[in-house]
């Protein structure tokens, strides 16, 4: 993750295809560990690419994962509901009666 993390810092910076001697600098500038070939086999991944374009496919990818949404999607009502019920239940307070002593605590 660091690996792609640099990359896009680079790409950020203005660099729009980063070399690995780029990468290796971001990571080396905050004592991280370098992994060549985790930024080899990134570069070859995306070699002619635009980072941008990438993200934009992933992110439709991911929008077809399935997620629970029917539970997700039923759990407004279900606290709106919750809500309601609690609120209706509230105890009315009770007029404090003075005791002497330690009546009260226990």
């Amino acid at each position: 993750m660091k690996v792609v993390a640099a990359y896009l810092l680079a790409v950020l910076g203005g660099n729009e295809q980063p070399a690995k001697k780029d990468i290796e600098k971001i990571l080396s500038s905050v004592g991280a560990e370098v992994d060549g070939e985790q930024i080899d086999r990134l570069l070859k991944e995306l070699s002619g690419k635009n980072v941008f374009d990438v993200i934009a496919s992933g992110k439709e990818k991911l929008a077809s994962v399935p997620t629970g949404g029917a539970a997700a999607s039923s759990a407004p009502a279900a606290a709106a509901s919750t809500a309601a019920a609690v609120e209706e239940k509230k105890p009315e307070p009770e007029e404090e009666e003075e005791e002497m002593g330690f009546g009260g605590l226990f």
